[in-house]
């Protein structure tokens, strides 16, 4: 089981598609929770997560603190960090199960898992930030906050989780480092 934790601030549009990727989840019995860490929204952010059924944080913190409180206030042993308006894509609650069960498996295993960028749909003419995700990806770079973060509680407790920097996911990607870091085989888009 795990919780997703959604990073928000005027979000209302954004934060739709992303919690409806993840109702399948919760039907199938991996998503337990999930927590919108909100930095104080005045749009109906908050409306749209109370009528999803989440539970709604909201504080000035910066996005690092917001994000680590909110994780200390789950149970599950497994977390997923993501933003409002990234949706997971086809296949990604089959690539988390199998990620976790093979990470709960190996004992003591320090690994993490980010979604893979959606590949530009107009091979034409891609867009510049999907080119440049999909060379990160292939190259094997530091991955982007906008791939999502499914972490074991334990390792994310372990490296001291977010911190209070204005870049707090990019610091914990670097901190945690591409060998400690697994592609799951399941794309993550993001709205516009």
């Amino acid at each position: 089981m795990l919780s997703a934790i959604i990073a928000t601030h005027e979000s209302e549009r954004a934060l739709v598609p992303t919690l409806a990727a993840l109702v399948p989840a919760a039907a199938a019995g991996l998503l337990a929770e999930v927590v919108v860490a909100d930095a104080g929204s005045a749009d109906a952010t908050a409306e749209v997560a109370e009528f999803a059924g989440c539970r709604f944080i909201s504080s000035k913190e910066p996005v690092g603190t917001r994000l680590k409180s909110a994780a200390a206030t789950t149970r599950t042993p497994w977390l997923l960090f993501l933003r409002a308006g990234t949706v997971p894509q086809a296949g990604w609650i089959e690539a988390t199960g199998r990620f976790v069960q093979a990470t709960d498996m190996r004992e003591g295993a320090a690994c993490a898992g980010v979604f893979r960028p959606v590949a530009a749909t107009d091979y034409m003419r891609p867009r510049f930030g999907e080119i440049l995700a999909l060379l990160r990806a292939t190259l094997g770079g530091i991955p982007q906050a906008d791939q999502g973060l499914l972490i074991a509680r334990r390792f994310y407790e372990a490296v001291g989780g977010h911190n209070s920097s204005a870049d707090a996911e990019a610091t914990l990607l670097r901190r945690l480092g591409r060998r400690r870091m697994a592609m799951l085989p399941a794309a993550i888009d993001i709205v516009r």
